[in-house]
């Protein structure tokens, strides 16, 4: 979506929650709020305006500020950390007009954010959303339903800070009531607490309950490729926003259309984050997310003889004798102690990292201090 395409006509369509003046604010669709509001006074009294990036690609991003679309270049808030990039849906401190380029001057803190680890080998965190509400998670019926995915997608939805949605996409691919009835209730067997909506872009179904649930706040719209993301954020856009490519026939997945993430104001209201096709969803820094998806696992340990019980093979495990007489599934454990491993694995390699970042902190400080030293000395000149 190109900064040309931002729907600056519908900015004031909306009140300012918690403002004291009668009047709209401009940017109160996009969520701005009086809390974001106070948190930018220090912007505002240096001059800045604030907007919220739609869009980040190539070391430049678009916002949407109360004047309208602004292109504006990212160099100040690009950090070597992954994780503090700017993102889409940031609230951002941006140049006024009449700079060139206009800069992005800093961004206010996020309250939530989705993030995943990157499949590199350095076991990095990629934020892939920030201030989100909502976390909708498609998955096509179109394929063999894979519960073990989305036990994952949830932990990440519930670590975000956000409430998971799941929706199962092309439903009218499943003409009989009694089959999608089924498989909207194995879903929701493994996303205990989350709503599971079943919805078909082509047909209608569902997706003006899906446009009420999303049009409080911020959602963000995840899945693999073929899932039919794109489908449904022009359903719920009512335009053809976001580009559809056909699904392959052979295996029914798509190509990777969505590559970057785009900010879509609803005419239903809130605003919807699309996002690329993932071919991998790792887990980072998980725990809370996983107990919330396996949260009766969860309950049953806290009856285990020992604290710290494993639930793999000690005595007095409430969770293996729930699994021995049927009452908890031994799919559910499995996927339970193969999403903890996993969670574990990636907090030791990031713990590793950080001690490693910070020794070589500490050998250059020393390298600097003796150097300093030397110099105060008269021995280096």
């Amino acid at each position: 979506m190109s900064s040309s395409s931002l729907p600056s006509s519908s900015l004031s369509s909306s009140s300012l929650p918690g403002s004291s003046s009668s009047a709209p604010h401009p940017l109160a669709p996009y969520g701005w709020d009086a809390e974001w509001e106070a948190e930018f006074a220090p912007y505002a009294a240096q001059g800045l305006l604030p907007g919220r990036v739609v869009r980040v690609d190539r070391g430049q991003c678009d916002l949407v500020t109360a004047d309208g679309s602004v292109r504006a270049d990212t160099e100040f808030v690009t950090p070597r950390d992954p994780l503090k990039v700017i993102c889409t849906g940031d609230w951002a401190a941006v140049d006024p007009d009449g700079g060139d380029p206009r800069y992005v001057r800093a961004y206010l803190p996020r309250r939530t954010s989705f993030v995943r680890s990157t499949s590199s080998k350095r076991s990095e965190g990629q934020i892939l959303a920030s201030n989100v509400d909502h976390s909708i998670i498609a998955v096509s019926l179109a394929a063999e339903l894979d519960l073990g995915r989305i036990e994952r997608f949830l932990a990440l939805g519930w670590e975000s800070g956000g409430q998971p949605v799941v929706v199962l996409t092309k439903a009218d691919l499943v003409p009989d009531g009694a089959t999608l009835a089924h498989l909207v209730q194995d879903v929701e067997t493994a996303a205990p607490g989350v709503q599971v909506l079943a919805v078909s872009a082509t047909s209608g179904q569902g997706v003006d309950v899906l446009a009420a649930v999303v049009s409080g706040g911020t959602s963000v719209l995840l899945g693999q490729s073929g899932a039919g993301k794109s489908t449904l954020a022009n359903a719920l856009a009512g335009a053809d926003i976001m580009e559809v490519q056909a699904i392959r026939d052979i295996d029914g997945k798509g190509r990777h259309t969505t590559t970057t993430r785009n900010l879509l104001l609803l005419p239903a209201g809130g605003v919807l984050i699309d996002t690329p096709g993932l071919r991998g969803v790792g887990l980072w820094d998980a725990e809370t997310g996983v107990g919330q998806v396996f949260a009766e696992i969860e309950e049953l340990a806290e009856n285990c003889r020992f604290h710290d019980c494993a639930h793999t093979a000690e005595p007095g495990c409430a969770v293996l004798a729930a699994a021995e007489d049927g009452t908890l599934p031994e799919r559910r454990l499995d996927s339970y102690r193969k999403l903890i491993r996993e969670n574990q694995r990636i907090v030791a390699k990031t713990d590793a990292r950080a001690r490693a970042e910070l020794r070589r902190e500490w050998r250059l400080r020393g390298a600097e201090g003796r150097a300093a030293m030397e110099i105060k000395r008269g021995r280096v000149r």
